[in-house]
């Protein structure tokens, strides 16, 4: 396979730039799986240092399930109504809500838990009860987190689940 052909798959499963893709195949010696792990790291970076940039547009999400037996709001910021309306924070928006409908956590991030539980506990108790820390259900390969900074990454804006409720009929 050509550099190309690997850039225009490494694109079409991340949403990356070309350069960003090229550096990250020409760092991973074409390996594709090293360079989605080398993009999701740089993603994972460039959320940390976005974070502490103020997230006061977005979007709120409703999400009915199930013959209307579960329903999910979910408010999600960026910094920017542009980025409001992008097609890509539209879908990770829709992702959440389905997400949330799905796995019912609890909790957004893992600070927000009671901390006087054992850590080895704590740990698969997160997996469960904290959205950012599940598995995403479209790609098990990465949590709601990797999603976030991927995403974060692309647009190059800090992006902020603020807060969700779930309703389940009979709860």
């Amino acid at each position: 396979m050509s550099l190309n052909d690997l850039i225009k798959e490494l694109r079409q499963a991340t949403s990356a730039g070309v350069i960003d893709c090229k550096k990250a195949l020409e760092e991973a010696k074409g390996d594709m799986k090293r360079a989605l792990d080398l993009l999701r790291q740089k993603g994972a970076k460039l959320a940390a240092k976005k974070a502490s940039r103020a997230a006061r547009q977005g979007k709120v999400e409703s999400y009915i399930h199930a013959q209307g037996k579960i329903g999910v709001l979910v408010e999600v910021n960026c910094e920017t109504d542009f980025v409001a309306k992008n097609e890509e924070f539209q879908k990770f928006v829709k992702d959440v809500a389905m997400q949330i409908a799905a796995m019912d956590p609890k909790y957004i991030k893992k600070e927000e838990m009671h901390q006087d539980i054992p850590e080895e506990e704590a740990r698969e108790l997160h997996k469960h009860m904290c959205l950012l820390e599940q598995s995403f259900i479209k790609d098990q390969s990465m949590t709601i987190n990797d999603y976030l900074a991927s995403l974060i990454g692309k647009i190059g804006e800090n992006i902020v689940i603020r807060r969700f409720t779930r309703y389940q009929l009979g709860e």
